[in-house]
C-alpha cells in the first residue's frame, strides 16, 4: 500500500519537483516531450483494457483524458518544435500530474474492494483533483504559440469543454454498497446479528467474494490500513478494528472452515513460517523503561501509587507487601509515616502512551479509571467486541466438534483474536477455548500444535486467564511439553513465553518450576535456542528465580549452568545475571555457582564490558556470593584479576545501584584478613555503602537491575 500513503502525501502537500522523478535532471525539451510521451504510453496502455471493481466511471473518464494527452504529446514529439518557456514549465507538472494517475489507478485496481468501498468519497475526490489539474494544465498551456495539427487542436479545445463541465462524482451504486456494510456495523454496535441473507448478498453476489481465502485477504488487506494509519484519515483505527471484526465473523459464518492457504500438514515449512511467523515475532520482548516497572515486582506497573516516603509502586503490590506485615518503604527502607495509597495519574498516563505507541497491550485493574484520553484511543467500539465475541463463540465450536483442518484453522483464528484486547482475551476464555486449547497442544500436526500453544500465550496476558490456564487440569504439563517435544522451534519458544507469562504470579512460580522438566527445557532452551529462544527462557528463569522455594530445583536442573553459560551471550547476559544473584543469596545457591569455573570470571566480565544494567547485575551477584558463600567464596571473588580497579572505576562512574553495590563489596573485602592493602584506596567508596544487614532484608528483587520484558502478542 505504498502508492496509497504516496498518493495521499502528495495531495496534502506540495508536489515534489520533476528532478525527483526524471534523470538526467536537465532536460531538452525535445528530451522532455519524448519521456512524457514514454510515460503516457505505458499508462495508457497498461490501464485501457483494466478492470476497476470499484470507481469505474472516474477511472474510465481519465483514462480517456489521458488519451487525448497521449496525442497531444506524440504531435509534439513529431513536430519537434522548440516550445517557449511557459509550454516547458507547463510539461514539467504535467509530469507530476501523469504519476499521479498511476499512483491512483493503481489504487483503485490494487486495493481491496472493502477498503475502496470505505474510501468511496475521498478517492471520488482524488479524480475530481485530477481533473481539475488537467484544466489549469490546457488553460495555461500556450497552445497559440505551439501550431497545432486541426485535428490535435479539436481534441484538445473538446477535451477541455469537458473538464470545465466536469463534477465531482460519487456513483450512487458504490454508494448504496458503503451504506451497506455500515448498516451492519450498527448492527453489531446494536447487540444484534447481521441479516444472514442480506449479509450473503452483500458479499457473495454484491462484492464477489466467492471464497474463504478472499474473504482472508480482504481482512489482511484492512489490517494492513490499520498498521499504517495515519491519524487524520478516516475512518479512525476503533472504527477500522470494527470492519475487521465483521469480515472475520463473515468469512467463518459465511464459508465455514474451507482451507485458504492453511498448510495443515508439516511438510510445507516454509509456508508455516511464512504465514504464522513474522518479524513482530522475532520482536517478542521489548525492554520496558524503568520507571515504568514497579520495584517489587519488576513488571509494568498497572495502577501506580504513591506512599508517604514518595516511591512508587503497583498497587497491588505495595498493598500485598502492607498485608504481610510490613511498614516500611521496600525500596529505602524508611518507616512509612502512614499507609494511604496516592495514585499517580502523571506516570499512568505515560505508561499508557507507552503501551499504545509500542502496539503494548495495557490492561487496567478492574474498578480503575481508565477512560483518560489517551487510553480512550484505543478502546475498541462495541460493534468490534460484539463482532469478535460471535466469531469467538464460533471458533469455539469448531475447536470442540470440528475436523483436524477446522480444529488448526479455528486455532489460528483464536490466536489473532487474542492478538490485541483485554476484552477479546477474557471472553474467549470464559466461553470455554482453554480446554481445547490444551487438547490441541498434543497435536501431531505442527501447524495446529503452534497456534494453539501461541493463542495460549496470548490469552494469558490477561492476568485473570492466568488463573483459568493453571487451575486447567493437565494444561501446565501440556505446555512443558510442548516446551521440551515440540514440533517446531517456534512452538517451543512461544511454550517458554508462556511460562513467562504465566510466571508473572508469585504462587505460580513454584508450580511451574515444580512441574516435570520445565526448568530443564528452560535451561536447554538458554544453552542451544535461537536469539529470541533465549531471550524466552532466560526471563522465565529470571521469573523463578525470585521465588526462594525454586533454588534448590534450578540447580539440580542445570539452571545455573546455563546460566553462567549465558553470562557470554550479549543479548541475553543482563537477565542471566540477574538471576545469578537472585540465586546466590542462599547458601546452596551460592555453592552451586562458586562451583562454576566460569561463573565469576564471567561476571566480572560484565563489570568491565557490559552495559549499565548488566555491569549493575554482576556486581550485586558478585557481592550476594561473597555474603551468602563462605570465607572460601569470598577468597575466589578476591582473587579475580583486575577486580580492585573495576571496583573503583564503578564507584565513580557506575549508575546510583552500582556505586551502592561496589562500595558495599569493597567494604566485604576490607573486613577481610590480608586484604587491606590491596582494597584501602576503595575507602572513597564507603558514603555509596547503604546494604546493612538491615536494609539487606527488606526486597533484594528490587535491587536487581534487569531490562524486564513482557510479552507482545504474536499475528
Amino acid at each position: 500500500m505504498a502508492a496509497a500513503a504516496i498518493f495521499s502525501s502528495l495531495r496534502r502537500r506540495r508536489s515534489p519537483s520533476l528532478e525527483a522523478f526524471l534523470a538526467p535532471v536537465d532536460l531538452s525539451d525535445v528530451a522532455l516531450v519524448q519521456t512524457l510521451t514514454i510515460v503516457a504510453t505505458e499508462l495508457v496502455s497498461r490501464f485501457s483494457d483494466k478492470s476497476f471493481f470499484f470507481q469505474r466511471r472516474n477511472s474510465r473518464s481519465l483514462i480517456r483524458k489521458l488519451e487525448v494527452c497521449l496525442v497531444f504529446l506524440e504531435f509534439l514529439k513529431e513536430t519537434d518544435a522548440n516550445l517557449p518557456h511557459t509550454a516547458l514549465l507547463c510539461l514539467k507538472e504535467l509530469y507530476l500530474l501523469l504519476y499521479r494517475s498511476k499512483i491512483l489507478l493503481d489504487y483503485c485496481s490494487e486495493s481491496s474492494k472493502l477498503w475502496l468501498l470505505l474510501q468511496n468519497h475521498s478517492i471520488s475526490g482524488h479524480f475530481n483533483d485530477l481533473n481539475l489539474e488537467l484544466l489549469t494544465f490546457f488553460d495555461v498551456f500556450p497552445i497559440e504559440e505551439v501550431e497545432l495539427g486541426a485535428d490535435v487542436r479539436e481534441q484538445v479545445e473538446l477535451l477541455q469543454k469537458q473538464l470545465r463541465r466536469t463534477r465531482l462524482f460519487v456513483d450512487e451504486r458504490d454508494e448504496v454498497l458503503r451504506t451497506r456494510f455500515l448498516s451492519f456495523l450498527d448492527e453489531f454496535e446494536n447487540g444484534r446479528l447481521p441479516n444472514p441473507r442480506e449479509m450473503r448478498e452483500f458479499f457473495v453476489d454484491k462484492l464477489k467474494i466467492w471464497n474463504a481465502k478472499s474473504c482472508r485477504a480482504e481482512i489482511e488487506f484492512l489490517e494492513e490500513q490499520i498498521v499504517n494509519h495515519e491519524g487524520d484519515i478516516e475512518p479512525t483505527v476503533a472504527v477500522l478494528n470494527g470492519f475487521v471484526a465483521l469480515t472475520r465473523y463473515s468469512r467463518f459464518f459465511l464459508f465455514g472452515f474451507e482451507e485458504d492457504d492453511v498448510d495443515s500438514g508439516t511438510s510445507n515449512q516454509k509456508k508455516l513460517k511464512k504465514n504464522l511467523i513474522t518479524q513482530e515475532i522475532a520482536e517478542t520482548f521489548l525492554t520496558i523503561p524503568r520507571d515504568f516497572c514497579c520495584p517489587i515486582s519488576l513488571d509494568l506497573m498497572k495502577d501506580p501509587v504513591t506512599i508517604s516516603t514518595g516511591q512508587t509502586y503497583d498497587r497491588s503490590s505495595i498493598t500485598r507487601w502492607m498485608e504481610e506485615g510490613h511498614n516500611t518503604c521496600p525500596k529505602t527502607g524508611q518507616m512509612l509515616i502512614h499507609t494511604r495509597l496516592a495514585p499517580n495519574r502523571a506516570l499512568r498516563n505515560l505508561i499508557v502512551q507507552w503501551c499504545i505507541a509500542h502496539g503494548v497491550p495495557y490492561d487496567p485493574p478492574d474498578g480503575m479509571d481508565a477512560s483518560s484520553e489517551s487510553y480512550a484511543i484505543a478502546s475498541p467500539t462495541r460493534a468490534a467486541l460484539e463482532a469478535n465475541r460471535a466469531t469467538a463463540m464460533i471458533l469455539i465450536q469448531q475447536l470442540s466438534i470440528g475436523s483436524q483442518d477446522a480444529k488448526t484453522i479455528a486455532a489460528r483464528e483464536i490466536r489473532l483474536l487474542a492478538k490485541t484486547g483485554k476484552e477479546n482475551r477474557a471472553f474467549i476464555a470464559e466461553a470455554g477455548a482453554i480446554p481445547h486449547l490444551q487438547k490441541l497442544l498434543a497435536s501431531p500436526n505442527a501447524v495446529a500444535q503452534e497456534n494453539s500453544v501461541t493463542a495460549m500465550l496470548n490469552l494469558s496476558i490477561y492476568d485473570k486467564n492466568k488463573s483459568l490456564i493453571m487451575s486447567e487440569v493437565g494444561c501446565l504439563g501440556a505446555i512443558t511439553d510442548v516446551l521440551r517435544f515440540g514440533h517446531s522451534t517456534e512452538a517451543r519458544e512461544n511454550a517458554a513465553a508462556t511460562l513467562f507469562s504465566l510466571s508473572a504470579v508469585h504462587d505460580y512460580k513454584k508450580r511451574i518450576a515444580e512441574e516435570g522438566g520445565a526448568v530443564e527445557a528452560l535451561a536447554g532452551l538458554l544453552r542451544d535456542g535461537t536469539p529470541r529462544g533465549k531471550k524466552d527462557a532466560v526471563t522465565a528463569l529470571f521469573n523463578l528465580s525470585t521465588h526462594t522455594d525454586n533454588c534448590v530445583q534450578m540447580i539440580e536442573a542445570g539452571a545455573v549452568t546455563a546460566l553462567v553459560g549465558a553470562l557470554g551471550n550479549e543479548g541475553v547476559a543482563e537477565e542471566a545475571a540477574g538471576a545469578l544473584a537472585l540465586i546466590v543469596r542462599q547458601p546452596v545457591g551460592a555453592e552451586a555457582v562458586a562451583k562454576q569455573e566460569r561463573a565469576v570470571a564471567g561476571l566480572i566480565a560484565m563489570m568491565r564490558c557490559g552495559t549499565p544494567r548488566g555491569k549493575e547485575n554482576a556486581v550485586a551477584a558478585l557481592l550476594e556470593l561473597c555474603r551468602s558463600g563462605g570465607a572460601a567464596t569470598t577468597e575466589q571473588v578476591f582473587k579475580a584479576p583486575a577486580l580492585a580497579g573495576l571496583l573503583q572505576t564503578l564507584l565513580f562512574t557506575g549508575t546510583k545501584r552500582a556505586r551502592r553495590k561496589a562500595a558495599s563489596l569493597a567494604r566485604v573485602f576490607q573486613r577481610c584478613e590480608h586484604v587491606t592493602m590491596h582494597y584501602g584506596g576503595l575507602g572513597v567508596g564507603y558514603a555509596y555503602a547503604s546494604n546493612s544487614a538491615s536494609n539487606r532484608e527488606t526486597n533484594f528483587a528490587s535491587e536487581v537491575s534487569v531490562p524486564i520484558s513482557i510479552s507482545v502478542p504474536v499475528v
